[in-house]
């Protein structure tokens, strides 16, 4: 069965306390590159207005504020309480004087006005959406005109040795850490969901349908997952 977006939203909800510690341990660390590469390509510049969807416990949103700097805002938008408040308690750790705000936000109905923000990532939420096009046109709806948003996730490759590497990654790695951790349900649902998330040309394809320009997938991670770089025309 497709879980809904309460499901998911649950699910969230629940796996936050471990969400940075399993992303550690499964990524060997490298998603910290992966979200450095995403907002580069978002091109985040000095006092702009940067809006992190899907935001999680923040790492995307913290590399935005390091851009925008002080004269800038960030704001970090979820569906999951869980993850907002993790991520708030991580900036008043971190001390950042930087104008940041945490927002929880359904990203296929967000709560912005037209062309509101100067750039935008999105790091493993789309794929989470219940309706890619939806969220989609929401994104091009809030973006300025000209602004970049960088969305990262994992897809199936379309190697097909890669995609029994994945699988067997997915099935003996990340499954059985979570389940030591007592989250084996809520990490086993990633396999069903790339089953059913476009892979890289397919997302070229549907963010072209959506208005966007120079719309580029960047594969990496051996091509299980990738970077998709769109521009809302100016």
């Amino acid at each position: 069965m497709t879980p809904n977006s309460t499901d998911i939203q649950a699910i969230f909800d629940r796996i936050a306390p471990v969400y940075d510690q399993l992303n550690d341990a499964l990524s060997f660390g490298q998603h910290r590159i992966w979200k450095r590469m995403a907002v580069k390509w978002a091109q985040p510049k000095r006092g702009d207005t940067a809006l992190d969807l899907c935001c999680g416990s923040g790492d995307l949103a913290f590399l935005l504020a390091k851009e925008v700097g002080n004269t800038g805002t960030v704001i970090g938008a979820d569906f999951s309480q869980e993850q907002l408040a993790i991520a708030q308690a991580r900036q008043q750790q971190k001390g950042l004087g930087i104008t940041m705000e945490w927002l929880e936000a359904d990203a296929l109905n967000l709560p912005f006005d037209h062309n509101h923000f100067d750039c935008a990532t999105m790091g493993y939420g789309l794929r989470n959406v219940t309706d890619f096009r939806r969220c989609l046109t929401e994104l091009y709806r809030v973006l300025k005109p000209g602004a970049n948003a960088a969305i990262l996730d994992f897809h199936r490759p379309y190697n097909e040795w890669m995609q029994q590497f994945q699988r067997w990654y997915l099935e003996q790695l990340v499954v059985p850490t979570a389940e030591r951790l007592g989250f084996r349900d809520d990490y086993a649902y990633i396999a069903p969901s790339l089953d059913q998330f476009p892979q890289g040309r397919e997302q070229i394809e549907l963010a072209k349908t959506m208005g966007f320009t120079n719309v580029k997938h960047y594969a990496i991670a051996l091509e299980m997952m990738g970077v998709l770089v769109i521009t809302k025309p100016a």
